[in-house]
């Protein structure tokens, strides 16, 4: 596949604004995606080449957060783990059903998972401290194992179905959510990116252009989060699933 120099302009552009969305809030395979569909590369290969970029944009945001300290390192590792067998049945799934099929069926979920952000009391703010209950703990990690499948298939608007789980279920500020999200996809994104990798002819080398964008905007993503904090994040997450509803139901 011989790309222009325009259309690998458009593969890096769309890569630093999904990436910088991605890390911020959710969502940023809501344009990464749709640019490789429409230069030309089948869905369920998108779907999977997205894999890629995704992978190193959360290695890009995780370098970040590792030079500025990582709260609660432990349920970082178990969550992740936890993850890792939906994600993998999920991506065998992904392999096989083009994930266009699903545009109504994720607008409904982002609409759930908007309601979710504006609704309900503040959990926590920057720097306090909240009480895990053990119950909390084993509740998030069970939601942890579906949530997985979802990212393991279609991967589009992860963030916003892992935020609520970290932040209302477990009960973490906004800012820790946001760093324990980067982690998890970054562990379970991995494994989902070998199955599809070993099921489908990806294109390896457009998820490596595109990824030059994410490694970028996952790195001012994360920059965002430190310096800016709770309030900047709930803003970018309720514009940017917002944003996603009105894509899938009347622009797809």
């Amino acid at each position: 596949m011989d790309l222009a120099s325009w259309e690998i302009a458009a593969l890096i552009l769309a890569g630093l604004a999904g990436g910088f969305i991605n890390v911020m809030a959710g969502g940023g395979s809501v344009i990464t995606v749709p640019v490789m569909i429409f230069l030309g590369i089948p869905g369920p290969i998108a779907n999977g080449t997205n894999r890629l970029p995704i992978m190193i944009q959360n290695i890009s945001a995780c370098l970040t957060y590792l030079r500025h300290g990582i709260p609660q390192k432990g349920m970082i590792v178990s969550l992740s783990l936890c993850a890792l067998p939906g994600a993998v049945t999920g991506a065998m799934l992904g392999v096989r059903i083009p994930a266009e099929t699903f545009n109504l069926i994720l607008a409904g979920v982002m609409a759930l998972v908007l309601l979710v952000m504006l609704t309900g009391p503040r959990l926590a703010s920057v720097g306090e401290s909240t009480p895990i209950s053990p119950r909390r703990k084993r509740l998030g990690h069970f939601l942890m194992l579906l949530a997985g499948f979802w990212g393991g298939f279609i991967q589009i608007g992860m963030g916003f179905i892992l935020l609520p789980i970290l932040h209302r279920a477990l009960g973490l500020d906004l800012v820790t959510a946001n760093i324990h999200k980067v982690f998890i996809i970054l562990v379970y994104t991995t494994a989902a990116l070998f199955v599809f990798g070993s099921q489908l002819p990806l294109l390896w080398w457009v998820g490596g252009i595109m990824a030059i964008g994410n490694a970028v905007g996952g790195w001012l993503g994360a920059r965002l989060t430190l310096s800016g904090g709770e309030p900047v994040i709930r803003v970018i997450v309720v514009l940017a699933v917002a944003g996603m509803i009105v894509k899938l139901i009347w622009f797809t």
